[in-house]
């Protein structure tokens, strides 16, 4: 039987929780919100990806009483040494009727152990693969799929997007309550691919064991040596070193793959290709001082307001406006904010009628906001007058205030819509369809993660001290990667309408990996008329899964 770990929300001003975060120092960071993906959990990091904030005040009073849990229980408990459980499996057989061919797999849902520099097994990762049955093991490709979080269950690239099932919802609509319907997924990339979805440590079924402590998860290296561990123990256990191999990461998993790009590397693990969904890959972009997060919002605040009609002349396309966008954003607007406050009058006058046409904000709230305007202010402001906000992780879902006063969203529809759908399905496929047994608790997050540690050394070295950055700038292990392994292709999907990792940061840091021109050409970028989890619109699905299909092929040939 499985239990569902309980679930805690609460509304924040996102951009205010981030900069007080920063400015603590990144040595100093304490636990300033509270989220990921839905449910409760408390870490030392900025707010991004697939995390989900909690209220300040809330936070505030809860720290003392978490530091003491931390400091008590977690100490007491870690300092005891877990049984270590023996790798186990359920294995299920299926078939999916897709693309007018019958494919017949194996579902293994199971848990692999992961050992720590002594040999000694210190965690334990829960996985679901899906194998193609009769296809040449050593040939055929094999891709890894996670979430993000940091600290999120793989539960919804699981249950939304590539498996042979997906959880049908009513987005960008709230979706309905149970019975939910999981259906057979016509957009899976089991006719190319076979698809290995992990569970992060602490989150899901994967647990610490034996002499493994909460501490050596939780932080951007600890994750990324837990993942290089698990990858190379399922090619060793499956018989998958010569499969052409691939990186699935959405969010704070996009974070992940471009950090193990060069780490599986330095391994003797060659990657064929990673594909970056809703991409987060320098944390250092808002540390207070700098202006390019607001920069790189401008876009997709267009793309909000063509799809809701809030400006004039709309083109039929939204890529249109969003390139006039990505125009005024790179040139007039950052030449603006770059002078600060020597701004002429005059100058600051242009730029904010500009960005007021763009953006279908008006010209005396830009100019009031010092032309610099939060994503949760925009999320509250641009459609106030219809006493409506816009979510977070995909703005086309439309939430509804106790009042249209105030500064910030009091929730994120696009989350709230969502949430109890992909936590239904995930619970009844795997007892009931998958047929796993256990008497843990799945954990959609890591409930007891802590604090997250957000220092990293890349592999290949960098600035800093010793090469140590004090927030991860993984953009650079992705370069360092593909300078080594000149075969290395990179796909990055983006949707429009996500504000939590704005396309147009992504495409600055994919930009800016100081590549030589005959490598260039192995990254490519789509965009898609959805928010951060693209396969909430099955349109959208549709597309990415057939240029994912396409990237896949091509990356797999010699």
């Amino acid at each position: 039987m499985m239990r569902v770990q309980g679930i805690q929300k609460a509304a924040v001003d996102y951009d205010a929780v981030i900069l007080e975060a920063l400015q603590m120092g990144a040595l100093q960071r304490v636990a300033v919100w509270g989220m990921v993906a839905g449910f409760g959990w408390v870490s030392a990091c900025p707010v991004t990806s697939q995390e989900r904030p909690g209220s300040q005040q809330q936070q505030a009073a809860q720290q003392p009483a978490q530091q003491a849990h931390a400091g008590g229980d977690e100490k007491e408990k870690d300092a005891k040494e877990t049984p270590v459980p023996p790798e186990k499996s359920s294995v299920t057989h299926h078939e999916l009727a897709m693309g007018g061919k019958s494919l017949k797999y194996t579902a293994t849902a199971g848990t692999l152990l992961i050992r720590d520099e002594e040999d000694k097994p210190y965690g334990s990762m829960f996985y679901v693969a899906y194998t193609l049955d009769g296809a040449d093991a050593g040939s055929r490709p094999v891709s890894f799929l996670y979430n993000g979080g940091p600290g999120a269950a793989t539960l919804w690239l699981h249950m939304g997007s590539f498996s042979p099932v997906r959880i049908e919802t009513d987005s960008p609509s709230p979706t309905a309550g149970p019975p939910f319907k999981l259906v057979p997924n016509q957009y899976s990339l089991l006719d190319r691919t076979d698809l290995v979805f992990v569970d992060a440590p602490l989150t899901g079924y994967s647990r610490a064991v034996g002499k493994g402590q909460t501490k050596d998860f939780t932080g951007v290296d600890q994750d990324l040596k837990a993942f290089d561990r698990f990858i190379a123990r399922y090619i060793t256990a499956n018989q998958r070193w010569n499969s052409p191999k691939f990186l699935i990461g959405e969010s704070y998993g996009t974070t992940r793959s471009a950090g193990l790009s060069d780490l599986l590397a330095n391994d003797g693990i060659q990657v064929n290709g990673i594909v970056l969904i809703s991409s987060i890959l320098n944390y250092a972009i808002r540390v207070p001082g700098y202006d390019t997060i607001y920069i790189a919002n401008v876009p997709s605040y267009a793309a909000a307001a063509w799809y809701y009609n809030k400006v004039q002349n709309k083109p039929p396309e939204v890529a249109t406006w969003v390139q006039q966008a990505r125009e005024f954003a790179s040139g007039p607007y950052a030449q603006a904010l770059f002078q600060g406050d020597r701004l002429p009058a005059a100058q600051l006058d242009s730029v904010a009628k500009e960005m007021s046409r763009l953006t279908g904000l008006s010209v005396d709230y830009i100019k009031e906001a010092n032309l610099r305007v939060s994503p949760t202010r925009f999320r509250k402001e641009v459609m106030r007058g219809d006493r409506k906000t816009l979510g977070r992780y995909d703005m086309r879902f439309e939430g509804i205030d106790v009042d249209a006063a105030g500064e910030n969203p009091s929730y994120d529809a696009s989350d709230t819509g969502i949430t109890g759908a992909y936590v239904a399905a995930i619970h009844d496929y795997l007892e009931r369809e998958l047929k796993y047994e256990t008497t843990d608790t799945y954990r959609p997050s890591a409930g007891s993660i802590g604090q997250w540690d957000w220092k990293h050394k890349p592999p290949s070295g960098g600035p800093g001290p010793g090469g140590e950055q004090q927030l991860p700038y993984v953009a650079g292990d992705l370069g360092a990667a593909m300078r080594k392994n000149p075969h290395l292709k990179v796909f990055s999907a983006n949707g429009y309408f996500d504000l939590a990792t704005p396309f147009f940061a992504t495409e600055y840091d994919l930009d800016h990996m100081n590549l030589e021109p005959e490598l260039r050409g192995n990254v490519q970028l789509g965009y898609y008329p959805s928010g951060h989890m693209i396969y909430l619109n099955v349109d959208a699905l549709k597309q990415l899964r057939d240029d994912l299909a396409g990237f896949i092929e091509k990356a797999s040939k010699r």
